[in-house]
């Protein structure tokens, strides 16, 4: 690697798209002082890739080595069991290896998260008690699940509340009813030759 290239300044989106993570995780890395940064005239945070690079790998990453990795375990977050159950299926069809758990309500998904370790989230984000961006809050501060893809769901979908999930730590935040492909994509879970999803019919808002 050239000099020149090590020398690269990158800011906070620059740095989440080379580690396939959120850029409220990025600043928040900054914050807590994990992530070496400099501070522009202007009071904005830039990155050199030198150390973006030996923080991923001081984290057991390669940066941008694996994008849209397939994760292992998936954790849905819905209080609507049917609809919990029917994304179940549509991961499960896609790869039956990917172990699934559940959660009905903003608590018990911070349980399950600390103790099933997911690698993606697909979170509700209209629940009774702790919602999603309370969830999505909590699950970005703290530092040993900052690596997890979230991806939202609503059936009040608009542009600002998309927008504010983002904001929240989201990865994405898709509509209901849910598109299945849309859905395993923004999961990870590209589709394959011969690889068929339940309709999206069955996708309940």
């Amino acid at each position: 690697m050239s000099t020149n290239r090590r020398r690269t300044y990158l800011t906070p989106n620059d740095v989440a798209e080379l580690l396939m993570v959120n850029p409220v995780t990025v600043r928040q890395w900054a914050a807590r002082g994990l992530l070496r940064a400099v501070r522009t005239p202007g009071g904005h945070r830039r990155f050199l890739l030198s150390d973006v690079e030996e923080f991923a790998r001081s984290r057991g990453a390669e940066p941008g080595a694996r994008p849209h990795a397939r994760p292992a375990r998936v954790l849905i977050v819905d209080d609507d069991p049917q609809f919990a159950l029917y994304l179940a299926e549509l991961i499960s069809l896609r790869d039956p290896d990917i172990s699934i758990e559940l959660a009905h309500d903003g608590f018990e998904a911070g349980i399950k998260t600390e103790s099933f370790r997911p690698h993606a989230v697909v979170l509700d984000v209209m629940m009774p008690g702790l919602d999603g961006f309370q969830v999505c809050r909590l699950l970005r501060t703290r530092c040993a699940l900052d690596h997890i893809r979230i991806v939202a769901v609503t059936g009040c979908h608009t542009p600002e509340s998309a927008e504010l999930m983002i904001a929240a730590g989201a990865n994405a935040c898709l509509p209901k009813p849910i598109d299945p492909e849309t859905l395993l994509r923004e999961l990870g879970l590209q589709k394959e030759e011969g690889s068929t999803v339940p309709p999206a019919t069955a996708a309940r808002a």
